[in-house]
């Protein structure tokens, strides 16, 4: 279903090329959003391109210099997504330099430079706006081999936290969504394999993991309207996994 909620607003996604971040670019332009599209893989944008009118923006954001130069390219837009993220699954005791530098310059310290490039365009505008940074539920639980993932995904909640702080007063919104297990083209084929998969499943109250379009619709509603006066919060999209 259609709708104008968003006429007239812009929003980056980076990370929009596949999995949430695609659903997110299709879900807002639903909405009526224009979406500005970040993605490392070209054919990705020019498929969002043709499907939803979406502007491209080709960059490996794992670059601080190539995340800047992203941000810029965008201009000053009403929304930020930041839904770039990858993981490298290595034990406490295998972890190495490469892997962190992978995990934690994709997933913390791109978003980080993605935000306070928005933020700032925002604040030279007079102010207003909003960013959804897209965590994780192993920000909160600890699984195997997810010692990166986890602390890229603490760390960037807590940053959302005091972005909410000290952005309030120019009166930019910043929340996070904090998903399950997503059935993205990736984690459908990791989590296919029944000894990894029943054991998670079960925790989920109603019997399975989440859709793409579930986790979009709720960064969709925290920049509604309805979601005004709600920042510095961090959404489990998650069945109720968190909570029993």
């Amino acid at each position: 279903m259609t709708s104008n909620k968003f006429a007239g607003k812009t929003v980056i996604i980076t990370g929009a090329g596949k999995g949430i971040g695609r659903a997110c670019a299709q879900v807002m332009a639903q909405g009526g959003a224009s979406v500005i599209a970040i993605a490392r893989t070209q054919s990705d944008l020019d498929s969002l391109a043709s499907k939803i009118g979406a502007r491209g923006i080709c960059a490996d954001l794992s670059d601080p210099i190539a995340a800047r130069a992203a941000m810029k390219d965008a201009g000053l837009c009403d929304f930020l997504i930041n839904c770039a993220g990858t993981n490298v699954l290595e034990s406490v005791l295998e972890m190495t330099d490469a892997g962190y530098e992978t995990v934690m310059g994709i997933n913390l310290r791109a978003a980080l430079i993605c935000a306070q490039e928005f933020a700032r365009a925002r604040v030279d505008a007079g102010g207003g706006g909003a960013i959804v940074n897209v965590s994780s539920i192993a920000g909160h639980r600890g699984f195997v081999e997810h010692m990166c993932y986890a602390a890229s995904k603490a760390g960037l909640e807590g940053a959302t936290r005091v972005m909410a702080k000290e952005l309030g007063a120019h009166n930019i919104r910043v929340n996070a969504v904090a998903p399950t297990i997503t059935m993205t083209e990736l984690a459908a084929t990791t989590w296919t394999d029944p000894a990894k998969r029943d054991p998670m499943m079960v925790r989920h109250p109603h019997g399975r993991f989440a859709e793409v379009e579930e986790v979009a619709q709720s960064i969709a509603m925290l920049f509604s309207d309805d979601a005004s006066f709600v920042t510095g919060a961090v959404l489990p999209v998650d069945g109720g996994f968190l909570a029993v």
